[in-house]
């Protein structure tokens, strides 16, 4: 377990602030503790009551954890739309060829049915999700280092025995690490360790290393298409409504049915994420545009201008 904090002296105001505009951390989890764990840890060393995390990782893999505190944590949705990117060591239980191995990997690259596994937490039922990348890194039998990018949600363990299984000679994951979730890198990630080390500096008077650790909510939300709405619209948002097309002001990035999208106000401020509710090519038209699911400001800030007289009390 990670060292804490030794003195109790607050910190600097520049990280009490950052905390309050919502953060992200990316910790670099040890294989050993569960990914609950590593939260805990991390938010005792922030001091925070609340911390949460997106991605778990089991107890024997390591690898890139995003874990979030303040308001961020109304984010962790969007960290969980990120493809995520492993590197793991697969056994065969018997001799494979290269030349199998290398199209039973073909056949496993897009779309694929999944059932997770017993030890799962979520119900089992078939599902489906795509693997966009299954390359072989390194191969010594019985044993191949594979290099794969896949949906979030995606169970490689599964697909390790799934692989074994289309060989004909039965397989295992034996070693799992994660090494990228979206743009974001395990090489940007901080040990505990590292961690609880600037956490004493922030003590002692020197943010900057904690601060550095601290990453802004914009660097999750500007990865994904971004609705700027009129004024009227944001005070709705604000207090709750869905998004018709009359309120966009304008649109950055692509999307399609369904996909996660950010509603910003016209300053910029990030308001809320939503759901599509058609795709950013066909926008206007009667009906709803977004289904608003997460309001992140105080509504209070918001008056309620696009309604006539007093709001109801």
């Amino acid at each position: 377990m990670p060292a804490e904090p030794a003195t109790g002296a607050p910190f600097p105001p520049e990280i009490d602030s950052r905390i309050r505009e919502g953060a992200f951390l990316l910790v670099d989890k040890p294989r050993g503790p569960s990914s609950h764990q590593v939260t805990a840890w991390a938010r005792d060393l922030l001091r925070q009551k609340l911390a949460g995390h997106a991605g778990t990782l089991d107890p024997h893999v390591s690898g890139l954890l995003w874990i979030g505190v303040g308001p961020s944590l109304k984010l962790l949705p969007l960290l969980l739309a990120f493809p995520k990117r492993y590197v793991g060591v697969v056994t065969f239980h018997a001799p494979v060829a290269r030349p199998d191995l290398d199209r039973v990997l073909g056949e496993f690259t897009g779309p694929i049915f999944q059932t997770p596994p017993v030890r799962s937490a979520v119900k089992r039922r078939r599902r489906v999700r795509t693997i966009h990348r299954l390359e072989l890194l390194e191969f010594a039998p019985p044993n191949a280092l594979l290099d794969t990018v896949v949906d979030s949600g995606t169970y490689v363990r599964s697909l390790a025995v799934d692989l074994g299984d289309a060989l004909g000679v039965g397989g295992h994951l034996a070693e799992l690490r994660r090494i990228g979730t979206g743009p974001f890198t395990d090489a940007q990630a901080v040990s505990l360790a590292a961690l609880a080390d600037a956490a004493h500096e922030a003590e002692e008077g020197r943010p900057g290393p904690l601060l550095g650790l601290l990453h802004p909510m914009k660097e999750v939300w500007q990865e994904f298409p971004r609705i700027t709405l009129r004024a009227s619209a944001a005070s709705a948002i604000a207090h709750g409504a869905d998004l018709a097309p009359g309120g966009i002001l304008s649109v950055e990035g692509k999307f399609g049915r369904g996909d996660p999208v950010v509603l910003l106000s016209g300053s910029g401020e990030i308001l809320a994420l939503g759901t599509a509710l058609r795709d950013s090519d066909h926008l206007p038209g009667p009906g709803w545009a977004v289904d608003a699911s997460r309001v992140l400001v105080d509504s209070a800030r918001y008056a309620r201008d696009w309604r006539k007289g007093p709001p109801p009390g």
